[in-house]
């Protein structure tokens, strides 16, 4: 039996026994250490915490349907779709050598699009509402860690921090506008009207 290193021993028994999880973070931090050497940025963790964040896959989800995916489908006619699944129309006649070119331009493109905008995500932000984190822990504690319109635990399922009355209605960044709501809620009710759900979650519970 191979003798397990003291460091291994400590790392090991904090994530079989001491390890108190309110979200994926911990493990998931731990994991790209390992797997970087030991050290990674503070962009690198959050990327690995990305990836397991399935209500922003949820989000480029609906980019895809119902933006880029019509563009290239129904407008321009270079992909086609079949249920879920798009396909690059006539692909196979493509070589490998034209592939890489054509993968090239693509990398030239978003290159030249992100070179030309000093801040490129600013679209993302808007449409996400961006809160600072103060203001979002109040809003996220207030609401108990639950969408205050499904009742959905943050450990199941992204909140995101919603302005009651829209910023392009007038809604201001002052914490009383704003409730917790899950990504499915959030995207559903968007900015078309300043409904206030705080409370609906859980005088439903009661």
């Amino acid at each position: 039996m191979t003798h397990k290193s003291q460091t291994y021993e400590q790392l090991a028994h904090f994530i079989t026994h001491e390890m108190r999880m309110s979200h994926i973070y911990q493990p998931a931090m731990l994991r790209e250490l390992l797997k970087r050497n030991g050290t990674a940025t503070v962009t690198e963790v959050a990327k690995a915490l990305l990836a397991e964040d399935r209500s922003q896959v949820e989000y480029y989800e609906q980019i895809t349907k119902n933006m880029v995916g019509r563009v290239l489908t129904a407008n321009r006619g270079m992909t086609e779709k079949e249920g879920a699944t798009y396909r690059l129309k006539d692909f196979f006649h493509l070589s490998n050598e034209e592939i890489d070119e054509l993968i090239q331009l693509c990398d030239a493109k978003v290159a030249e699009y992100l070179g030309s905008r000093e801040d490129p995500w600013s679209h993302r932000r808007k449409s996400a509402g961006y809160v600072p984190g103060t203001q979002r822990y109040e809003v996220l504690k207030r609401a108990r860690y639950r969408c205050e319109l499904c009742g959905t635990s943050a450990e199941h399922k992204a909140l995101e921090v919603d302005h009651i009355i829209p910023r392009n209605k007038g809604g201001t960044d002052d914490v009383f506008n704003f409730q917790a709501l899950c990504y499915s809620c959030n995207a559903t009710k968007r900015d078309r009207d300043n409904t206030d759900f705080r409370g609906i979650a859980l005088h439903a519970a009661s």
